[in-house]
């Protein structure tokens, strides 16, 4: 396995470039494309998947984020695969899709069931956080990050929208780690906003990150693909995220890889300090 800088999420020991598992599981933001999720299913199969998984951990990424579940068929399951029959050490982190209702019954059980499958540690989907807050229900947000720390695993807040950040922080929600957007804003689609903006203030989100203590795993770095990663990735770690997650297909991940690498060493000095 290749050498790759390693931060700290909780216990975990987790890779400074995190698999995103959108790919395998035949889903990306293609705009208005539709035949890219035909083609994902062509590409990506099952085989291929257990292959990439593979390669990952050969080019030092030890870490995955995914949902349980997507088009491609169970994760969860091919994932147990990749360790039971293949000896992958791939850590998981994964997010539950279920509803955030009153009681979090169901939701308390799919968490239950994550933890027993073997997920390394459990976040709240940005989908859920963001409508959560924007509904006024920051209190919810607590319950659910109370609900997963209840488990042995670290927990996670994910989130498209910086007020769900200034939200956690402002009550002390206990979570262990943030899943935040972040890129820049230097490429043609970040005009058209459509399907083709996820972070729709940098310069904000750098200055409210430098003064959070928590680890912050900066996702949607390359715009779903508008950005390279020779610009992406430096431009995550100068500007303060620990970890950067990426979608990768096999051919890309040796050089991304790389460019991690440099990145890292090249700003092991920077403004905020690393909090992972």
């Amino acid at each position: 396995m290749a050498d790759m800088p390693k931060g700290k999420i909780g216990d975990l020991a987790v890779s400074r470039l995190v698999l995103g598992g959108s790919p395998l599981q035949h889903y990306v933001h293609c705009r208005d494309l539709r035949y890219i999720a035909s083609l994902l299913a062509h590409y990506n199969t099952t085989e291929r998947v257990l292959k990439t998984l593979a390669l990952a951990e050969e080019h030092g990424i030890n870490t995955l984020v995914c949902h349980p579940s997507g088009p491609a068929g169970n994760t969860v399951a091919l994932l147990k695969q990749h360790r039971e029959k293949h000896g992958g050490k791939m850590q998981w982190i994964i997010a539950p899709m279920d509803p955030i209702e009153a009681g979090l019954a169901k939701y308390g059980e799919r968490v239950q069931q994550l933890v027993d499958d073997g997920a390394d540690a459990i976040y709240v989907w940005g989908c859920h956080s963001d409508a959560l807050v924007g509904q006024g229900k920051g209190d919810l947000v607590a319950k659910v990050v109370d609900l997963i720390k209840s488990h042995p695993v670290p927990c996670g807040v994910a989130a498209h929208e910086l007020r769900v950040i200034e939200e956690c922080e402002r009550r002390k929600i206990p979570a262990d780690f943030y899943i935040k957007t972040f890129h820049h804003h230097n490429y043609p689609g970040a005009k058209l906003n459509y399907d083709s903006m996820f972070c729709s203030n940098p310069r904000e989100t750098v200055e409210l990150m430098k003064g959070v203590q928590k680890p912050w795993i900066a996702f949607k770095v390359l715009a779903a693909g508008a950005i390279l990663p020779q610009s992406a990735f430096p431009h995550a770690f100068e500007n303060g995220a620990d970890f950067v997650l990426a979608g990768m297909y096999d051919f890309e991940i040796a050089e991304d890889a790389e460019i991690t690498k440099t990145a890292v060493a090249r700003f092991a000095s920077r403004a905020r300090p690393w909090r992972g």
